[in-house]
């Protein structure tokens, strides 16, 4: 398997393309560590790659509590003396019909978990990270993150918080480069996500219409399965 011995943490992994890449990663063999805001739905997906023989653990955290991250931390540090992936995947999506029609509630949560949450996670993770002789930060940043990007229906909230990701993730990259940690971002559009277990997972494969979840999975996969002195540090994709 190509990432046995492996251990990788997702958040945001109780749905979505967190399930999606943590059921993949767990057919590669990784130990998986997932966290999501709802821990049953957690639970859900780590019960799903046991049930496919691999090996998964769920946690609770509140990317919009900084409480919740530095228990979730203090948790996963009493189950695992290291970790060798932190997968950045959680952040909520806002659509809320306009500018004007999200309240101020929805605002600073899509930005509290998206942004502040994705740096205090990375930052509590870090000691953990540096244990590990090859560590990788992926952010799944979004194209709404991209400079001059304004395709997506996402609210204008959701674009501060991947517009926060992006800049955090340049920076850290080149600051924990000599520390041999390798920061890797990915820009999609929007893309479809079947069910990794369903017929249309492997069919939607290469159609050559919209992106799809199994390919950005694959770009995971090869960012963190190359040899450490290739440092992939974003991946943007042409939206058709």
């Amino acid at each position: 398997m190509r990432f046995q011995g492996y251990r990788i943490v997702v958040t945001g992994a109780g749905r979505g393309f967190g399930r999606s890449l943590a059921i993949e990663l767990g057919r590669d063999g990784a130990e998986l560590f997932l966290a999501a805001r709802d821990f049953q739905a957690a639970e859900a997906v780590a019960e799903t790659v046991r049930h496919l023989g691999g090996r998964a653990h769920a946690f609770e955290c509140d990317l919009a509590d900084p409480e919740s991250v530095r228990d979730f931390a203090a948790t996963l540090g009493e189950v695992a003396d290291r970790i060798d992936v932190l997968v950045n995947n959680g952040a909520p999506y806002l659509d809320a019909g306009g500018f004007l029609e999200a309240d101020d509630a929805q605002v600073a949560a899509t930005i509290g978990a998206g942004a502040t949450g994705t740096v205090l996670v990375t930052k509590t993770l870090l000691p953990l990270l540096l244990r590990s002789d090859r560590p990788d930060i992926v952010t799944m940043v979004s194209g709404c993150g991209e400079y001059g990007n304004h395709r997506s229906e996402a609210h204008e909230a959701f674009y501060a918080a991947k517009a926060a990701q992006a800049g955090f993730t340049e920076v850290l990259s080149k600051r924990l480069r000599p520390k041999g940690v390798r920061v890797i971002s990915l820009y999609p559009p929007d893309f479809d996500n079947p069910d990794p277990l369903g017929p249309d997972w492997d069919a939607e494969r290469g159609s050559g219409d919209a992106l799809s979840a199994r390919s950005v999975v694959d770009c995971v996969r090869f960012a963190i399965g190359q040899p450490r002195d290739c440092f992939i540090k974003s991946f943007y994709f042409e939206q058709v």
